[in-house]
């Protein structure tokens, strides 16, 4: 069962930003499905700094095009990015240091957490800028 699930909702109305957003979900979801069937500590190492990487230049994408419209919440959201990014990396550690097993249990819940927040908040406020300005 897929960690999260994809809604129309989730799209902004950018479709390189959309198409990045389906496939960073895609990412975590494999994490959680892998973790689900036992995955060994060093695949998911490996997926957490793909899911790093990957989180870290939709960012870079997203902070571009909201600094080329002048997007009045650009510092808001830049800040919950960064917020994203910084817990990514104590997950990490947590990983590296403590138990598999409660790290599954963390790691589901924080990011289904962040990026179901993320998207109903500050994406959402995103797209309805942008269909304001007819994109």
């Amino acid at each position: 069962m897929a960690l999260i699930v994809w809604r129309k909702a989730f799209e902004i109305g950018i479709e390189a930003v959309d198409h990045e957003h389906r496939e960073l979900i895609d990412l975590i979801n494999q994490l959680h499905e892998r973790l689900g069937q036992g995955a060994t500590r060093e695949t998911v190492a490996d997926f957490l700094g793909e899911i790093h990487a990957s989180i870290s230049a939709h960012f870079a994408l997203e902070e571009r095009i909201m600094r080329e419209l002048e997007y009045d919440e650009y510092a808001d959201h830049k800040e919950d990015h960064e917020t994203l990014l910084d817990d990514i990396r104590d997950i990490m550690d947590a990983f590296e240091e403590g138990s598999y097993a409660e790290f599954e249990a963390e790691l589901g819940e924080q990011l289904e957490t962040w990026f179901g927040g993320h998207f109903r908040t500050k994406d959402a406020r995103l797209h309805t800028f942008l269909h304001d300005r007819g994109m």
